[in-house]
């Protein structure tokens, strides 16, 4: 009895540690197709600032984690992307956690053809929306493209 049910533990942790492996790099094989890898920006030659706009980093870590950087300048953070699909439209919808903020965020991202990269929403796991169809909530105003920096 103890010998089987150890045979179906070493099973059960192989098979979360191998759908753990497979869902990672299926996540990194997306972003990387889709283009999203690299840093971005509204104006790559402005120093990151909270009021004139931020670097936003997604890179592919060795150990196949995707991770979102965000400077601001003298406020950073690190963040891991969980999961990111692209819909029928070319939206790349991604959904990050953000250990500061103890939530997951969700946002679609569009790649436009000349390269430029915009969002087109961003909600809390709650769905309160900071933009929703390319605009700022608060004000209306739409959401400006970036430009890959690197």
């Amino acid at each position: 009895m103890t010998r089987c049910l150890s045979r179906w533990m070493t099973a059960a942790v192989l098979w979360i540690a191998l759908t753990s492996l497979a869902r990672a790099e299926t996540l990194a094989a997306t972003v990387e197709q889709w283009g999203l890898l690299g840093s971005w920006a509204v104006d790559c030659a402005v120093r990151p600032d909270r009021d004139k706009g931020a670097l936003l980093t997604y890179e592919i870590r060795k150990d196949g984690r995707v991770i979102y950087r965000r400077n601001f300048g003298e406020a950073k953070d690190e963040n891991e992307v969980v999961s990111a699909t692209v819909n029928a439209e070319g939206l790349l919808n991604v959904m990050v956690y953000f250990p500061s903020l103890q939530q997951t965020r969700e946002f679609g991202l569009l790649l436009s053809e000349q390269g430029s990269l915009r969002a087109m929403y961003n909600r809390s796991e709650r769905g309160e929306y900071t933009i929703r169809d390319g605009k700022y909530v608060k004000t209306g105003a739409p959401t400006p493209p970036q430009q890959r920096c690197d």
